[in-house]
C-alpha cells in the first residue's frame, strides 16, 4: 500500500537497532545479482539487444517512479551494471528510504545501449521488489505512529534475499527480528511440543542461549504465566485477538512488579487495518510477515533516450 500524497514530505521513522552486517549485505547483493543475471542471460546472452541495437550505440536511460512509495535496493542498480558492463554509469538522485512521488526521476543510467538494456529487467526486479517492501513497511509504520510500538519483520523472506529484504524493511521504518536461526532463539509451539511443556522449553532455551536473545511464543494467558515463571522476559503473543492482547498486557504489567521488564510482541492476526489498534494495547512490537512475503512491487520504469527521442524501456 503506497503512502498518500501528503506523505511525500514524511521521512520513514528510524529506530535504534544493531546495524545489519555490511560485509554480509554486500556479499549477498553481489551473489543475488550474479544469480539473477545468469538466470536471465543463460548461455547465449541478450539475443534481442544484440539483434536490434548497434554495438557502438550509446545513450541514457532515466529511472522513473510510476507510483508513490519508499525507495529501497538502490545499491542493486549499480551492482547489476558493474557485472553487466563496467562502462555503464549509474547516477542515483535518491537515497535509500526516500519517499518519492509518481513521475519522479530516481536516477540516470548512461553508456552502451546494449548493456543498459541487458541489465534493465534485473535492475528493475530488485528495485521494484525491495521498494515495494519498504513502501508496505512504511504503511505499517505510519499505522502505529504515535505509540511506542515498532513493526518487525520475520523469517518469511524470499530464499536467498533475506538480508536485502530486511534492509528494505529498515528503509521503510521497520525493525529487524532475528536474521536467521543462528543469532537469536525463538521458542515456538513445535519446540514446546518436543520439550514437553512451555516451562521446559523456556528453561532449556535460556540455559543454552549463549547470551543470545530468547523469545518465547505463547498462545494463551496460561502459557504466558508459565513462560514468565520459567524465566522468559520476551514473549510473542501468537494469534491473540485484541481483547486477549489487552488482557495479556495488563497481566504482564502486574507480573513486572515481581519479575522486571517483560517485552511483548503481537503476531498472527495483525493487518494494516488493525496494526494501530494492536499498537495501542501497549505491546512493544508487532511482527508482520506480509511486509516481506506479500508486499506488492513499487512500479518503477526505465525510459531510454537516444538522439533526443524518448522511448519506454520497461519491457518484459
Amino acid at each position: 500500500m503506497a503512502p498518500s500524497p501528503e506523505s511525500t514530505t514524511i521521512t520513514p521513522p528510524r529506530h535504534a537497532q544493531p546495524p545489519l552486517d555490511a560485509r554480509g549485505l554486500a556479499a549477498a547483493s553481489r551473489d543475488a545479482v550474479r544469480r539473477a543475471l545468469q538466470e536471465d542471460l543463460g548461455a547465449h546472452g541478450d539475443v534481442t539487444s544484440v539483434a536490434t541495437v548497434s554495438a557502438d550505440a550509446t545513450g541514457r536511460a532515466d529511472l522513473v517512479a510510476r507510483a508513490e512509495g519508499v525507495v529501497a535496493g538502490t545499491s542493486l542498480v549499480p551492482a547489476v551494471y558493474e557485472q553487466v558492463d563496467p562502462r555503464v554509469e549509474v547516477a542515483l538522485e535518491v537515497r535509500e528510504g526516500d519517499v518519492v512521488s509518481a513521475g519522479q526521476r530516481l536516477g540516470q543510467v548512461t553508456g552502451p545501449l546494449r548493456s543498459i538494456l541487458t541489465g534493465e529487467r534485473t535492475a528493475l526486479n530488485f528495485l521494484t521488489h525491495l521498494s515495494g517492501i519498504a513502501t508496505h513497511t512504511f504503511a505499517y509504520a505510519r499505522a502505529v505512529a504515535g505509540t511506542d510500538c515498532v513493526v518487525r519483520d520475520t523469517r518469511k523472506t524470499t530464499p536467498g534475499l533475506r538480508l536485502l529484504e530486511k534492509a528494505a524493511v529498515r528503509a521503510g521504518g521497520g525493525v529487524s527480528h532475528r536474521v536467521g536461526l543462528y543469532d537469536a532463539l525463538l521458542v515456538k509451539d513445535n519446540h514446546v511440543a518436543a520439550a514437553g511443556s512451555v516451562a521446559a522449553a523456556t528453561r532449556r532455551a535460556i540455559a543454552r542461549s549463549g547470551g543470545r536473545p530468547v523469545q518465547v511464543e505463547v498462545d494463551s494467558l496460561e502459557e504466558l504465566e508459565e513462560a514468565v515463571t520459567a524465566g522468559a522476559r520476551d514473549l510473542l503473543l501468537d494469534n491473540f485477538g485484541l481483547e486477549d492482547t489487552r488482557t495479556a498486557v495488563a497481566r504482564v504489567r502486574e507480573l513486572e512488579a515481581r519479575h522486571g521488564r517483560i517485552l511483548l510482541e503481537s503476531s498472527g492476526r495483525v493487518t494494516l487495518a488493525t496494526a494501530g489498534d494492536y499498537a495501542r494495547t501497549g505491546v512493544d512490537r508487532i511482527a508482520v510477515g506480509e511486509i516481506t512475503h506479500s508486499a506488492p512491487q513499487l512500479d518503477i520504469g526505465l525510459d531510454i533516450h537516444l538522439g533526443g527521442a524518448g522511448g519506454d524501456g520497461s519491457g518484459a
